[in-house]
């Protein structure tokens, strides 16, 4: 195994931890020892891409793997965020990982995260890691008005599942005929 696809399992092994960090409170610094599992993987997920395309290493079980990891990790969430937000951002990788899985079997074509896509994964890693630093600093004690945190999560969510559906609509438009070949 090479080391993006390394890498990409080591983020799936994270899921765990930042799942029990994130949904149960054991003490007051839970949240941030979350938000630090979370930046790990986050960076885990830059790396592994550069690597791979650096070594010239692009495997289909990364392709995969790789997408899944990810949104595991930026799924789980604590009634801080919108379920529709959620959904949006969720509707786009489950449609972009399918569009992906029908070019790369009937046409041999491999879609690459584009310029848009690298940005809608940017911003909803740094969003998550602002909702997640904000929570742990309130769980701390300090003193962040409750109201300011949820127009904050909201904003920050709502921007990601703008930016997602964007990024969704430019590859489904970009490939379009992958789906409907007379187009």
């Amino acid at each position: 195994m090479n080391l993006p696809n390394k890498l990409t399992v080591l983020r799936v092994l994270l899921i765990p931890a930042f799942v029990l960090f994130a949904l149960w409170s054991f003490w007051a610094g839970n949240t941030l020892i979350a938000l630090a599992i979370f930046a790990i993987a986050s960076l885990t997920d830059m790396l592994d891409g550069k690597i791979a395309r650096k070594q010239g290493i692009v495997t289909n079980f990364g392709k995969f793997l790789d997408p899944l990891a990810d949104k595991a990790l930026v799924m789980v969430q604590k009634g801080w965020v919108d379920s529709v937000a959620v959904m949006i951002i969720l509707f786009r990788e489950f449609m972009v990982s399918g569009l992906r899985m029908i070019a790369s079997s009937g046409e041999g074509v491999v879609i690459a995260a584009g310029w848009f896509g690298k940005v809608k994964t940017a911003f909803t890693m740094v969003a998550i890691c602002a909702i997640f630093t904000l929570h742990g600093l309130a769980d701390l004690g300090v003193g962040i008005g409750a109201d300011f945190m949820v127009i904050l999560d909201s904003a920050l969510i709502w921007i990601a599942a703008v930016i997602t559906a964007l990024s969704g609509w430019q590859y489904l438009w970009s490939y379009r005929k992958l789906i409907n070949p007379n187009d």
